[in-house]
C-alpha cells in the first residue's frame, strides 16, 4: 500500500513538472542576437534560469572572472505576466534592464496581432522604452506613443513591459543589492 502511495505521489509530481513546462511557449530557441541588442557591452550571458526566469548579462565571463558584477538582466514578459494578452494573444517581448532599474531596451520576439506590423513590430515601438525607469508611468498616450487602430495591442504590450520589469526589479535587483 505504501509503495502505491509513493508511486502515485511521484507520478503526480512528474505530471505537474511536465504540465508546467508545457505551459511555457518558446519563441526564440537561442536569443543570443536579441540579448546582444539589449546589452551591446556584454561579453557573456547566463542561461535562462532563476526565479523569475531571466538571463544575466556580464561585461566579462564570470567563469574566468568570478567577481565580475552583472550589467543587467533580461526576461520575457510572457514568463512574468503570462495572463497579459493583446488583441489576438500574448505578445512575446524580451526586456533588458540594468541593475539600477533602467530599461536597456525591448525586443518583440513574437506576436500574432492583426495590426502588429504597424503597432508593436516597428523599431519605433521598442525604441521608446530604452532608458525608461521602472517607476515611470508607462502610460499610453502619455510617455508611450498611441497607435490608432492598435490600441489594445499597444496597451497590452506596454502593461506587459511595465509589470514584468517592476516584478523582475522587485525580485532580482533587491537580491543583487545584498
Amino acid at each position: 500500500m505504501r509503495k502505491k502511495l509513493v508511486a502515485l505521489a511521484l507520478s503526480l509530481c512528474c505530471g505537474a513538472v511536465v504540465a508546467a513546462a508545457a505551459d511555457r511557449i518558446f519563441t526564440t530557441a537561442n536569443p543570443a542576437t536579441e540579448l546582444k541588442r539589449l546589452f551591446p557591452a556584454a561579453t557573456a550571458f547566463s542561461t535562462l534560469t532563476g526565479e523569475p526566469l531571466h538571463f544575466t548579462a556580464y561585461a566579462a565571463d564570470p567563469k574566468v572572472t568570478p567577481a565580475t558584477p552583472p550589467l543587467g538582466v533580461a526576461f520575457w514578459t510572457t514568463d512574468l505576466v503570462p495572463q497579459e494578452h493583446g488583441y489576438h494573444g500574448p505578445i512575446h517581448i524580451l526586456v533588458g534592464m540594468d541593475m539600477t532599474g533602467v530599461l536597456t531596451g525591448v525586443v518583440v520576439t513574437y506576436d500574432s496581432e492583426p495590426y502588429g506590423y504597424f503597432s508593436v513590430e516597428p523599431p519605433k515601438f521598442a525604441t521608446q522604452f530604452k532608458g525608461k525607469k521602472i517607476g515611470d508611468p508607462f502610460r499610453v498616450g502619455g510617455d508611450v506613443d498611441v497607435v490608432s487602430r492598435a490600441s489594445i495591442s499597444i496597451a497590452s504590450a506596454t502593461r506587459a513591459i511595465r509589470d514584468s520589469a517592476r516584478m523582475a526589479a522587485k525580485q532580482l535587483l533587491a537580491e543583487a543589492a545584498k
